[in-house]
């Protein structure tokens, strides 16, 4: 014990003593030494600019959930976003006269079962845009979910820690973590697959179908939906106004390009384009933007930005990818 105070008062009198320089590399070392460390005051810098203008001109709904933000975005269509964590997941319930669908279930931090609750009495079955960890957080909470037909899908539904666990570092949270929530033990949980599904399945959701477009790419399981009536497309990771990854070992660069071909082909019957990161709504000329930027990158037209990781990063006209180091200019 006297050890122990004789090392405590050691360290409080080296501390007294540090320049202001030296202080701040003091606290640096105790972050990695979690018994001496305090909690987090400065918030990243990812989030200083946060809200996002664009959200003013949106019609907010249940202002006062913690977590999430609500946003009526289209008659029937909300966009549920997770405004305090790095990736800004979106996801939206889709709501028709005797079910809905939830088009991804975020972080699995918060409780999205229960905002759905709040929005529709109607059914609610899942469809996820891809199978990464942020968007299929909540699954387990739902009990109809329908999974495309890939290894890619199965394995992902088993869950996982890892992935889960680098989503709530320090410098990917932005303000407080929700009541209950505990970091230590988050994981994403596993979630049954109730019925597989493929490219051109058709849920209808009475007075609202909603097709699904395989969109491989960013990942072998990626898919768009398309609520052609209405003129909406949501894209999920396929397309979103933010760095758009590119650099997985799932990810194949042929496949990407072949999707948004496909996605751009719609462009004239469309009104919004909705994706999955950052800003829920976009305008459908940006899919034919989409489709000469990634084929710009990838002939090597596009001077890097920035390296780093063994991810590189690429804008041309507005629209930012993040690849492998050395995939752009490849082919």
């Amino acid at each position: 014990m006297k050890l122990l105070l004789m090392l405590l008062t050691g360290a409080v009198l080296l501390v007294s003593s540090l320049s202001v320089t030296s202080v701040s590399l003091w606290h640096s070392a105790l972050n990695l030494f979690p018994f001496f460390s305090s909690p987090q005051t400065e918030k990243p810098e990812w989030c200083k600019p946060l809200p996002r203008p664009e959200y003013k001109s949106l019609q907010r709904v249940l202002p006062d959930d913690p977590w999430f933000e609500v946003y009526k975005v289209a008659p029937g269509v909300f966009a549920i976003y997770e405004p305090l964590q790095a990736e800004e997941v979106i996801s939206y319930l889709i709501v028709g006269t005797k079910q809905a669908v939830v088009f991804d279930t975020g972080m699995g931090i918060s409780d999205i079962h229960k905002v759905t609750t709040k929005l529709t009495s109607r059914p609610v079955v899942v469809l996820n845009s891809h199978t990464h960890d942020d968007h299929v957080g909540g699954n387990w909470q739902f009990p109809f979910i329908f999974g495309m037909d890939t290894d890619f899908t199965r394995k992902n539904a088993k869950g996982s820690r890892e992935d889960a666990q680098a989503e709530i570092a320090p410098d990917q949270i932005c303000g407080e973590l929700p009541k209950g929530f505990n970091p230590k033990t988050y994981a994403t949980k596993a979630w049954r697959i109730s019925h597989f599904i493929h490219d051109g399945f058709t849920v209808n959701l009475g007075g609202r179908k909603l097709e699904v477009l395989s969109t491989p790419g960013h990942t072998p399981d990626s898919i768009a939906l398309l609520d052609r009536a209405n003129g909406l497309l949501f894209t999920g990771d396929t397309y979103y106004p933010a760095p758009i990854w590119l650099f997985r070992p799932e990810t194949d660069l042929d496949a990407y390009l072949n999707s948004v071909k496909r996605l751009a082909a719609l462009t004239p019957e469309l009104k919004l384009v909705l994706g999955a990161h950052n800003i829920p709504v976009a305008e459908p000329s940006v899919l034919p933007r989409l489709v000469t930027a990634i084929q710009a990158v990838r002939s090597g037209k596009v001077p890097p930005q920035k390296s780093e990781g063994g991810k590189t990063l690429y804008t041309i006209d507005g629209i930012t990818f993040l690849l492998k180091t050395g995939a752009a200019g490849a082919n």
